[in-house]
């Protein structure tokens, strides 16, 4: 509903499951263009990781939560229901 006419929608990430919410008659009286896809990791991984390694990027301000690899399910939730400020986790062994 928000989208300019003309405008692009764009889906990036993961995979969220069905939607019946989306509003069909307005998409396509705005001639909207629907966009989406996994993020292209397997491109983009090495690249960043020589940036980080060198020092040119510090990716650590997005860690907000440290858990054991047994907490897993539960720092999703905490992830999944954006609790205590929940960004990214790193897990450990």
């Amino acid at each position: 509903m928000c989208c300019r006419k003309g405008g692009t929608v764009s889906v990036p990430g993961a995979y969220a499951g069905a939607s019946d919410a989306i509003p069909v008659g307005a998409f396509m009286n705005k001639g909207l263009t629907m966009k989406s896809g996994q993020t292209h990791m397997q491109r983009y991984m090495k690249p960043l990781l020589k940036k980080i390694e060198a020092g040119e990027i510090d990716p650590s301000f997005v860690i907000k939560h440290r858990v054991q690899l047994a907490d897993s399910p539960k720092a999703y939730d905490k992830f999944r229901d954006k609790e205590d400020g929940c960004i990214k986790v790193v897990l450990k062994q």
